[in-house]
């Protein structure tokens, strides 16, 4: 096998986005569509990456940071003209390049190793991947001779109304010898309607010079789906959710109604875990198996451990243990630590912090900056005071607490392991280990107090 090279095309601003983020950098389940192009070409034994940055530049190497080198292409003349900026880079050496799109987020690592090697079986200078549509409008078309090889292509603006009747398209996708492409790309004329120099014009470049031009046509037509509004955006979108879904059911989840599961691409799921409608999967979330998550959660860059339940709530950039059960209604914050065998129930808020094992906070509760210990009990309506307006202060409970319902425990404050907090106290002192602590007014009762008020009236 010989050299492989890639070429990314990503230098465009992509106006009809009528965005003021770069095309190319709008995402696809969670990931921007040319990180999933070049993801998918690291798979294929690639010895060097060249993506080709123009708009946005600085934000797309952000992205991409050291999986690929860059070349800039400072005006946006055409696709050929795109490629040249990575002559510096590539050419004079010896192998095969594959020139993809950026915004081609649906393509697989398979077909385009299906193309390497049908260009490389057929000594081709050239191998263009192509599809059939049953509407060409826009794309260009493959011209073939009467021997089925083919002549040229053409653009669907520079096409006569012969050649727009064709439906074998160009898919914006190459394996090009890489030498010769670099030889030709030196030839290419911007002699058409849009004044470009175009990418495919090197294949009838090459066709003149006696060199064998070659097309691997591709029966997975939404590969080649290439992304430049938001219809297409969001059609991307619902393919690479429902190869997603299907991946993971394939690997034993069970996912109720996939039509109303969002799972973005990085998100991994164990066997026997069941996704309830309406609920939305992103980041790096790592779910355990056996596992009930939803109806209607939201669940963002979470580590879950097996056997935990997540009714309708809402996780973020948190660690949830083994058999742990959330919800309804709860909303983990980020930096949160929740250990195994935890009770969170209906409107409770945690974060940042840590939740032992054991510990129960069932209903309509507020912890944040806290260290709770195992075996803890938060009462109903318990929160950490934890802001004074201008710091965040800690509060500690330590093993084996009973917090009573509606205390508020103000930080900086420590209740010591194994004491109790009277209902309705307003702790800012610690508490001792084993300790009763009660803070509340003294209780008045005034008597015939509401016959008085109605003498008044």
């Amino acid at each position: 096998m010989s050299n492989r090279y890639a070429v990314i095309l990503a230098a465009g601003q992509g106006t009809r986005m009528k965005s003021k983020l770069y095309k190319v950098l709008h995402p696809v389940c969670g990931k921007p569509m040319v990180q999933h192009v070049v993801d998918q070409v690291k798979k294929l034994n690639i010895e060097e990456i060249v993506t080709i940055i123009g708009y946005g530049a600085e934000k797309v190497k952000a992205q991409l940071g050291e999986t690929s080198q860059y070349a800039l292409q400072k005006e946006q003349l055409g696709t050929a003209h795109a490629v040249m900026q990575a002559e510096g880079s590539l050419a004079g050496k010896e192998g095969v390049t594959i020139v993809v799109c950026g915004d081609t987020p649906l393509i697989k690592a398979e077909t385009m190793e299906a193309l390497f090697k049908h260009h490389e079986q057929a000594g081709a200078k050239a191998t263009i991947l192509t599809a059939r549509i049953a509407d060409p409008t826009g794309y260009g078309r493959i011209i073939r001779n009467e021997h089925h090889h083919v002549e040229k292509i053409v653009e669907h603006k520079d096409a006569t109304e012969t050649e727009r009747e064709i439906n074998e398209i160009n898919t914006g996708t190459y394996c090009f010898d890489n030498r010769a492409l670099f030889a030709a790309l030196k030839k290419v004329s911007n002699d058409n309607v849009q004044g470009e120099y175009y990418l495919p014009d090197v294949i009838e470049i090459l066709k003149h010079e006696g060199e064998v031009v070659s097309a691997f046509q591709t029966n997975d037509l939404d590969e080649t789906l290439g992304v430049n509004d938001r219809v297409a955006l969001a059609e991307a979108e619902r393919i690479m959710r429902s190869r997603i879904n299907e991946s993971h059911m394939r690997n034993g989840v069970t996912i109720i109604d996939p039509v109303t599961t969002y799972i973005e691409s990085e998100v991994a799921i164990g066997p026997d875990t069941v996704i309830y409608p309406g609920t939305v999967l992103k980041g790096k979330t790592v779910i355990g198996a056996d596992c009930q998550i939803g109806p209607h959660s939201e669940i963002e860059s979470c580590q879950i451990g097996d056997e935990t339940v997540i009714r309708q709530s809402a996780a973020f950039n948190s660690s949830i243990g083994t058999r742990v059960n959330i919800g309804p209604f709860a909303h983990i914050r980020p930096e949160s630590d929740i250990h195994d065998d935890v009770k969170v129930g209906n409107f409770v808020e945690i974060k940042k912090a840590v939740f032992g094992n054991g510990s129960k906070a069932s209903h309509l509760s507020y912890i944040g900056d806290a260290e709770v210990g195992s075996g803890v009990n938060i009462g109903c309506g318990s929160i950490t005071v934890n802001y004074d307006g201008k710091n965040k202060f800690l509060t500690k409970i330590e093993d084996d607490v009973f917090i009573g319902c509606n205390s508020n425990l103000v930080a900086p404050v420590t209740i010591g392991k194994g004491a109790y907090v009277a209902a309705g106290s307003t702790i800012t002192k610690n508490v001792p280990g084993n300790a009763l602590s009660i803070a509340r007014a003294h209780q008045v009762n005034k008597a015939n107090y509401v016959d008085k008020l109605n003498l008044k009236k």
